[in-house]
């Protein structure tokens, strides 16, 4: 037996918490509640936050604020379920992914399903960052030749050199091994969401003193003046697949659990990361949803930083701008590694004698640390990341896209899932009160996502009637 197994055996069987592997034979976790709340906050405030004034506009003061409110308390609680998940109820071993959570908990074939709703978010989601990066990035070139050549200048630009850009940056990036050595990067990123949010939120208070506001309203965009009756509808179900996607961190709270230390027990102090994560989140959100909307009205922009994209001081906008590209570079890596580590993971079990799939090669970069390259993980992510953006390119409809992800990924994920291995592992008696309230929260937030679903469709349908792939 190799050296380094034979350590890892002996950690085990002797339960030397002073040795450097866990419970499980792993590295030791060295995550805390802050890298936590951090690798939330960077999956949470992403470009969802960009959408919800546009979002409130659509449903209006009292509708759009509620249903901010509804989404993060439905998230909270669920993430705090989903939390006590982590480890097996019986036998205390830890559930490395999402889908080895729902295997354990609740069996049969759930778990595919789950695995189908979480990877398709997880990929959908690294498509949204790739548009809404490129969106950012081209703001930025706007800006600058609207501030040189003035305001009734063309300034024609097309997103899709951008999102070559982000897509290389990717590349690079993505052979980075594993999501605990993301902490780091995820810090940054949260920093970043919370620089464009705060100069988002300044722009908007100028605005508003200014007194060169749009117009609201308490129900929204108003039919017969901004919409017609269909246009409204479909519009709102939107705005609340927008708000669901706003919240979408649930596809990855069981790998992000997973970085955290032993003691103090995982899932209390995930409970206590989910909790900072959300109320930060939400904090930012009802103060960007509620002022953007207050700035724009019912002409609110999909994307509210790009509605300041044309005006002074452009500086600011642009710093804006390029911290939302930094933050997306590092939310990309958070959903994209764990459909790496489930594709590289199922690869080694499926060929464990392949060199090219198994063997790293020792390769010393100009001062840096020796980085290990496995050939099939430097082939396998780069072609990920190639495609992803290229499906980017082909389908770049921001709001529709995000309502879309949102729509798909809220039900199952942040809710069936969570509640139904809650009631399987709390063995809560069938048409117990308990119960009924439970099926009930699953039976409505269904409901709602499959409205925001079809709403989403409608939207991309129409958009890709008027556009030509490749061309801005």
């Amino acid at each position: 037996m190799a050296p380094e197994m034979q350590k890892r055996t002996f950690a085990i069987d002797t339960g030397d918490i002073d040795s450097r592997f866990d419970d499980d034979g792993r590295l030791k976790r060295t995550g805390t509640v802050m890298t936590a709340s951090a690798h939330i906050i960077t999956a949470v405030i992403g470009s969802g936050v960009l959408s919800l004034a546009w979002a409130l506009a659509q449903l209006g003061w009292i509708v759009g604020p509620l249903a901010l409110t509804i989404f993060s308390v439905i998230t909270w609680f669920t993430s705090t379920l989903l939390a006590d998940s982590y480890r097996s109820p019986h036998t205390g071993t830890r559930n490395y992914t999402y889908m080895d959570a729902v295997k354990n908990n609740l069996g049969g074939m759930k778990y595919k399903f789950c695995g189908l709703s979480q990877y398709g978010n997880l990929v959908g989601s690294t498509i949204g960052y790739t548009i809404t990066a490129s969106i950012s990035m081209a703001a930025v070139q706007r800006s600058n030749c609207f501030h040189k050549n003035g305001h009734e200048a063309g300034c024609h630009t097309s997103n899709n050199m951008f999102m070559i850009i982000f897509g290389v940056t990717q590349i690079i990036l993505s052979q980075i091994p594993d999501f605990h050595e993301l902490s780091a990067l995820s810090i940054i990123a949260a920093i970043m969401s919370f620089a464009y949010s705060f100069i988002g939120l300044g722009l908007s208070i100028a605005k508003l003193a200014g007194g060169n506001t749009g117009k609201t309203t308490l129900g929204g965009v108003q039919i017969g003046v901004d919409v017609t009756v269909a246009q409204k509808l479909w519009s709102s179900l939107q705005a609340v697949g927008n708000i669901a996607f706003a919240y979408a961190y649930s596809s990855v709270l069981i790998e992000i659990q997973d970085t955290l230390k032993s003691s103090p027990p995982e899932n209390q102090e995930m409970k206590k990361a989910s909790l900072i994560g959300v109320s930060v989140t939400t904090s930012f959100y009802l103060l960007c949803g509620i002022l953007g909307y207050a700035a724009f009205g019912n002409d609110a922009p999909g994307n509210f930083l790009t509605g300041f994209g044309f005006y002074e001081p452009f500086w600011l906008v642009d710093i804006a701008n390029l911290c939302i590209v930094i933050h997306l570079v590092g939310a990309y890596q958070v959903f994209c590694q764990p459909t790496f580590t489930m594709v590289e993971n199922w690869c080694n079990r499926r060929w464990p004698e392949s060199k090219f799939v198994t063997k790293g090669y020792a390769v010393t970069f100009p001062f840096c640390r020796v980085y290990n390259v496995n050939l099939f993980r430097l082939i396998w992510r780069t072609l990920y990341v190639i495609v992803t953006t290229v499906i980017a390119m082909i389908f770049p409809f921001f709001n529709n896209v995000l309502a879309l992800l949102g729509a798909i990924s809220f039900w199952p994920l942040t809710v069936y899932f969570p509640v139904e291995m809650y009631i399987s592992r709390a063995k809560i008696p069938r048409f117990s009160s308990v119960w009924m309230c439970l099926k009930i929260l699953i039976g409505v937030c269904l409901v709602i996502s499959l409205l925001a679903a079809v709403s989403s469709i409608e939207g991309i349908v129409v958009d890709v009637r008027a556009y030509k792939p490749f061309h801005s």
